[in-house]
């Protein structure tokens, strides 16, 4: 079973049989149904069920010749709240399943983006048409967390904050700059590094490293789209898995000037969430992508 389940509110299935059978169930009565023809010709299908508000299951399989679903895999979804990036999206399939991952140069978190792919349908038809990535597409970020704390703010005057924003903005103008092959922005980086580095480890000697570094996004194990973060609650709701009646909070977090949503089961929160306080955590990184002529993630608000 699905290690995440939990985190959309499914933390007491037992058993395979009743994981079928809400499976089952999720097929049946779906919210959404999307259909495509390969080059196999065969007819790949996907069925997405809500179990509350944005969050759910995805069901991906085949239609067979006689209209009968054959089911491949799941995965629980967590639908993002708004756009989180514009940067130009390469997708791959992964190697265990029929499933995708996008990749992004997102210059903002300081390391190459790797998400799970949600709405996988609309991508095969863009690709079949030769017409990916598309202009104006966006992508919707979302993630789900077995585990998190809630973590109290640090206190910032309203002068250091616009500071803040100004330095992530100039160094996010250096880091393009380098990787568009100047070696003085390259340089600048190197010791920008090298000074953070010296700065910081003299001062965690004395203080709480939660006391010095505001955000972070960090990648986590060896499965690519597995991250720690550290980001400050923007806004956040509570909604209920009707069939199990569990308690799931959303969390609309800001990490690293990337803003996207979590899900999380209430009794694997530890804390009171809050807006202006952060949020600890390990998330499994979700991504939907906006087509400019398709139905969107962002018409869920927290």
């Amino acid at each position: 079973m699905h290690q995440f389940l939990r985190a959309v509110g499914f933390s007491d299935i037992e058993s395979r049989t009743e994981l079928n059978n809400i499976i089952g169930d999720a097929v049946h009565d779906a919210d959404k149904r999307l259909y495509t023809t390969g080059s196999d010709t065969h007819l790949t299908a996907q069925f997405d069920r809500d179990f509350g508000a944005g969050i759910g299951l995805s069901i991906c399989g085949e239609m067979d010749e006689n209209d009968h679903f054959i089911y491949d895999y799941y995965f629980p979804y967590l639908r993002g709240s708004g756009v989180s990036t514009a940067e130009e999206v390469i997708v791959e399939r992964n190697k265990y399943d029929d499933s995708f991952a996008g990749v992004c140069e997102e210059l903002r978190v300081g390391v190459t983006l790797i998400f799970y792919l949600q709405n996988k349908i609309p991508y095969l038809r863009a690709a079949g048409q030769d017409s990916f990535p598309e202009p104006g597409m966006s992508v919707s970020l979302s993630a789900l967390s077995l585990s998190g704390k809630i973590i109290m703010p640090l206190e910032k005057t309203s002068e250091q904050k616009e500071e803040l924003r100004r330095r992530a903005a100039g160094r996010n103008q250096v880091i393009a700059a380098a990787r568009a092959g100047d070696e003085d922005a390259m340089e600048t980086l190197s010791l920008y590094d090298m000074d953070m580095y010296a700065v910081l480890s003299q001062k965690a000697k004395k203080d709480d490293i939660y006391s010095l570094v505001d955000t972070s996004f960090m990648p986590r194990g060896v499965e690519c789209d597995l991250y720690s973060i550290l980001g400050e609650i923007v806004d956040h709701r509570v909604t209920t898995n009707f069939l199990t009646r569990e308690r799931v909070v959303v969390m609309r977090v800001m990490c690293n000037e990337l803003m996207f949503d979590v899900a999380i089961n209430e009794k694997d929160l530890f804390g009171e969430p809050a807006p202006g306080r952060r949020f600890k955590g390990d998330i499994w990184m979700q991504g939907f992508l906006n087509f400019p002529n398709e139905p969107s993630a962002i018409d869920i608000s927290l």
